[in-house]
């Protein structure tokens, strides 16, 4: 049961406890409702992923009414889809929900631990020892169906997975091989290499999208985005994803017909992380990265 120093009186009736593949249609359904999105194919790869902590709240009677996600990528934990029904907001459930999540990732070993704020989430994740470290700016543009095509670059298979997990964990200081394992089949996911065959970019997908986009030369990085742009074909709408941080990044892309959608903090509460925020491009989502 959520306690009290959670903000809710005793006897509220509410329990966290793990998503099981029975709550998907459920979490996805009071989700969807909320106006956050459709998260059932999400949802449905947490509950089922061993290297993922899905939970719900859930209130006496059987109703969901919160949900949240961590995921341990080696040393790095990521939090994120900490959701609450607006019945049952601002009483508390929100930081408790991120409060069991940080104690699960950190039992499992996690010494940083991750997470992108909303508005409303960035001060109760301060209050929570979480520090801002950067910005995440989403840009999105469309294909012209003119996109430059660049040898070298080739869909990513499993055969790919071991070199793409090294080139993402010195970039992003995370083990993220279990989510490459998963998602190297995925149609739309694209690697980049050099005449002697040495990796220098990657792109892996999820089945409900996102693109998680590795380069540590902003020429790869915009080499493979045109790709994701070409295989979608005209009128194909594609997002990317970096820091704020990254200046130079930014304004090649925003050269390149690429227009700011977003931009959200990342917060991050532990030890320092050593990575590469330049070389990051773009993401799978704010609960894996």
């Amino acid at each position: 049961m959520i306690p009290d120093r959670a903000g809710y009186p005793a006897g509220m009736g509410i329990e966290i406890r793990p998503m099981v593949p029975a709550d998907v249609d459920a979490a996805a359904d009071v989700v969807l409702r909320g106006d956050w999105g459709d998260r059932r194919s999400w949802f449905t790869f947490a509950a089922a992923h061993p290297q993922c902590d899905p939970v719900v709240a859930v209130e006496d009677g059987g109703a969901i009414v919160g949900t949240g996600v961590g995921t341990v990528n080696g040393p790095v934990g990521w939090v994120g889809t900490i959701f609450v029904a607006p019945e049952r907001r601002r009483r508390g459930l929100g930081r408790a929900l991120t409060e069991h999540i940080c104690s699960e990732l950190e039992a499992a070993g996690c010494r940083t631990l991750v997470l992108v704020a909303t508005d409303a989430g960035r001060p109760v994740y301060e209050r929570m020892g979480f520090e801002i470290v950067d910005r995440y700016v989403a840009l999105e543009r469309t294909a012209s169906g003119g996109e430059r095509a660049v040898s070298g670059i080739r869909p990513l298979s499993p055969e790919d997975a071991v070199e793409v997990a090294e080139l993402d964990a010195r970039v992003t200081g995370e083990d993220r091989a279990h989510l490459i394992g998963a998602f190297a089949r995925v149609p739309g996911g694209l690697v980049l290499r050099d005449d002697r065959g040495s990796l220098r970019a990657s792109l892996m997908r999820a089945p409900w999208g996102g693109g998680a986009t590795i380069a540590a030369d902003p020429d790869d990085a915009l080499a493979i985005l045109d790709a994701r742009l070409a295989a979608g074909g005209e009128g194909h709408r594609v997002r990317a994803g970096i820091l704020a941080s990254n200046e130079r990044g930014l304004r090649l892309l925003e050269r390149g017909g690429w227009h700011e959608a977003w931009r959200a903090p990342r917060l991050h509460r532990g030890e320092p992380l050593a990575w590469e925020p330049d070389a990051i491009w773009g993401q799978l989502n704010h609960a894996l990265g």
